[in-house]
């Protein structure tokens, strides 16, 4: 079996944790770090799970940058930074490290995410994934899970997973082989619950993300930095969550031609399974309380954008992004 050699670009708790477990699997992996680059190459980096004990991770390489990566031909860059731009220049940092046999894969919370990879990279396939795990990075080099650990994967080629081209079935095709790969690499690894689905299944898997990432993490920050098990059990803030959820849900038809799968959890299932992950609070709580930018447009602008295209109405959620996004503005406006 050819050793697979896999770079993650994005050393937080999501790229540390996937990566940790890719790393089981005996496949070179290396870890592209920004802030914590030297934690992480001195140290490696410890991990506190729920779900496996506490272990060391050390990653066979560690890099400051992709320009650093470029000299290692990857079969896979895993990117697992935050979504913080849908210019189609956002994609460039990976130039570096993407050559003709690599396949894109990204790890990255939102919908429409891989619209500027595609642009940027016409002919590499891209594999989209969607992952639903609690994780915290702690310490530079410390990752806490917390609850959860699926990840799902599937090819990508556009929202209505389309491969009406012979440019698109081939990057689908390849892609494809990617997502069976990946599935028995993290399976391997001791992910259980990694899945495979087609192209439309996996943006459908990513629309109905959107139940808890455009209700719960934008609440989370205008309800003043609350985690999510916290909110929930606030009845006024639930039955607000609650709504939000099935803005999102009522939308999906009308952008998909269909209903979300009947196996996807209900929006009451998923505020049940919340109450149980206490502790935890979103990657958007965590990033205004630090003064970083936020996911405003792959969480939530870009789904306000694909269900006005296709006359869904999710007032709640622009009224949402409307008080985020002008108190995002007025912050950088004061520092």
């Amino acid at each position: 079996m050819t050793t697979k050699h896999i770079l993650v670009v994005g050393a937080g708790a999501v790229g540390c944790f996937y990566a940790s477990k890719l790393d089981r699997t005996h496949a070179k992996v290396g870890l592209v770090c920004r802030s914590n680059y030297q934690a992480v190459h001195d140290e490696g980096v410890n991990l506190e799970t729920h779900s496996f004990g506490n272990y060391h991770f050390q990653p066979d390489f560690v890099f400051p940058s992709t320009e650093a990566a470029k000299d290692t031909t990857w079969d896979y860059v895993v990117v697992a930074t935050k979504a913080l731009s849908m210019d189609s220049n956002v994609a460039k940092f990976i130039a570096p490290v993407v050559q003709p046999s690599t396949t894109i894969v990204l790890i990255q919370n939102g919908v429409e995410i891989e619209a500027p990879y595609r642009t940027y990279f016409p002919r590499t396939p891209i594999v989209s994934a969607v992952t639903v795990a609690s994780l915290a990075l702690t310490q530079p080099s410390c990752v806490v899970q917390y609850r959860w650990t699926r990840i799902s994967l599937g090819p990508y080629t556009d929202l209505q997973g389309s491969t009406d081209t012979p440019e698109k079935h081939e990057l689908y095709t390849r892609a494809r082989a990617g997502v069976q790969d990946l599935v028995d690499l993290f399976t391997r690894g001791g992910i259980r619950d990694a899945e495979a689905y087609d192209a439309l299944g996996l943006q459908m898997v990513r629309w109905h993300k959107l139940c808890i990432n455009a209700s719960m993490n934008v609440s989370g920050v205008l309800a003043g930095n609350r985690g999510n098990a916290d909110m929930v059990q606030d009845p006024r803030l639930r039955a607000h969550i609650e709504a939000c959820m099935h803005e999102v849900l009522d939308a999906a038809p009308k952008i998909f031609g269909q209903p979300l799968p009947d196996k996807f959890a209900t929006p009451e299932a998923i505020l049940r399974s919340t109450e149980r992950n206490v502790g935890s609070r979103s990657s958007m709580v965590q990033d205004w309380e630090a003064g970083r930018a936020l996911e405003l447009d792959a969480i939530i602008g870009n789904a306000i954008r694909i269900g006005e295209k296709h006359g869904a109405s999710m007032p709640r959620l622009q009224s949402m992004y409307a008080l985020l996004r002008s108190a995002q503005e007025q912050r950088e406006k004061h520092t």
